[in-house]
């Protein structure tokens, strides 16, 4: 009997060690350089209820590069970006590139105030399809994922994302920071 214990406790361990291992494993990793398996295929199709009341269909954007990022009014990291998304609108908007907000988790009102508050005048809907954000996505002129970026952007990544975006390019992180653009 005083055998079986000791093959139950070691037992008991090992399950524990695993456990511990894979989670260590987990913790170690950071979500937003993970590459997406979106990246590089067709972006899913979808069709948006617009804030102004339309609606907006991906497929009505084929030729044009997009960047669809999703936000909440309450999400500081959200709040941190909105200006350097709408100053890049500004400089891209006549070069053949849509800009799609979409906004989640939020009550319509607090999602207009955010839209005010930060002179947000690029196309924006609501949903509540993610569940991270900030999240974006850049999408080329023929409909397919370039870049998923998790986190906030900065200007340079998002004029560097959209360049690459209109000249068809997939952007692969190769390390936190830091990105290359292959074909």
């Amino acid at each position: 009997m005083f055998c079986g214990q000791w093959i139950r406790l070691g037992f008991v361990i090992a399950i524990l060690a695993g456990i511990a291992g894979l989670l260590a494993y987990g913790f170690s990793r950071d979500s937003r350089y993970i590459q997406s398996p979106l990246v590089a295929k067709d972006a899913p199709s979808f069709t948006l209820a617009l804030v102004d009341g339309g609606t907006l269909a991906l497929k009505d954007l084929r030729g044009k590069a997009v960047l669809v990022n999703f936000w909440a009014s309450w999400c500081v990291p959200c709040r941190a970006e909105a200006g350097a998304l709408e100053s890049a609108w500004q400089k891209y908007k006549d070069r053949g590139v849509v800009f799609l907000g979409v906004n989640i988790q939020d009550k319509e009102e607090d999602a207009r105030a955010f839209m005010k508050e930060f002179g947000i005048t690029y196309l924006n809907g609501q949903d509540h399809g993610v569940w991270g954000i900030p999240e974006s996505f850049f999408i080329d002129p023929q409909g397919r994922i370039t870049y998923k970026h998790a986190g906030e952007l900065k200007t340079s990544t998002i004029t560097s994302k959209l360049d690459d975006a209109l000249r068809g390019f997939v952007s692969a992180e190769a390390e936190k920071g830091e990105h290359r653009s292959v074909r």
